[in-house]
């Protein structure tokens, strides 16, 4: 993410659960409630903003960190983590380049965030490329929709949002192999508006 798009979500970050909130309550809670209950071990939370997936994923990981490249939303998830009575170690860094060796997480979670960094695979890949090989990927976005209209109306919110490196057309899904990843079971809801999905790393066929 350029520093342009970093200095954005600093600047909405005071605002962001509250203009959120509708979305939340009616699109976001159950995607996030599905990847919580998929989480094992010790998770890594990409793009943790104000830690929005925190509540689902207490009581299922037994370790929780999180990563996120803006510090102004990182103090938000600091908050909420308090107020959980989680003990969540909080790193500033890029979901492009993390800050972690290889095979470091048994669970991995990206949610509501490849629709907003510059190159989703490159961040897929560093998502497979840090679970442990028999460990989750789970992701939930916001994706390109199965409904004509709708699409017609995320290309416009996608011309508009674009400066600030917001896309709403993107489908993570479909870009797993490109990152070695496989899904493993994706569930949409109603129109597809959000999709969520839990895959692991492809197995290397064995040469003979």
């Amino acid at each position: 993410m350029s520093g342009q798009h970093v200095a954005y979500w600093d600047a909405q970050a005071a605002s962001y659960d509250r203009v959120t909130a509708w979305a939340e309550r009616r699109l976001l809670a159950d995607a996030r409630a599905w990847v919580g209950a998929r989480a094992h071990g010790r998770t890594l939370d990409v793009g943790v903003g104000t830690g929005a997936n925190l509540p689902h994923l207490v009581g299922h990981a037994d370790s929780l960190v999180g990563v996120d490249q803006s510090a102004a939303m990182l103090d938000l998830a600091r908050r909420r983590a308090r107020s959980l009575g989680a003990d969540v170690e909080l790193v500033q860094g890029d979901a492009a380049a993390l800050p972690w060796p290889d095979a470091s997480f048994d669970t991995v979670v990206c949610t509501f965030s490849l629709c907003c960094v510059d190159d989703e695979v490159a961040v897929l890949r560093e998502l497979a490329r840090v679970v442990r090989p028999d460990g989750a990927v789970l992701l939930a976005d916001h994706v390109e929709s199965s409904a004509g209209v709708i699409r017609a109306g995320q290309r416009v919110l996608e011309a508009v949002e674009r400066r600030h490196g917001e896309r709403f057309r993107r489908r993570p899904l479909v870009r797993l192999s490109e990152a070695g990843l496989a899904a493993l079971e994706h569930e949409a809801s109603r129109y597809r508006l959000v999709e969520r999905v839990a895959a692991r790393r492809e197995r290397r066929k064995r040469r003979d």
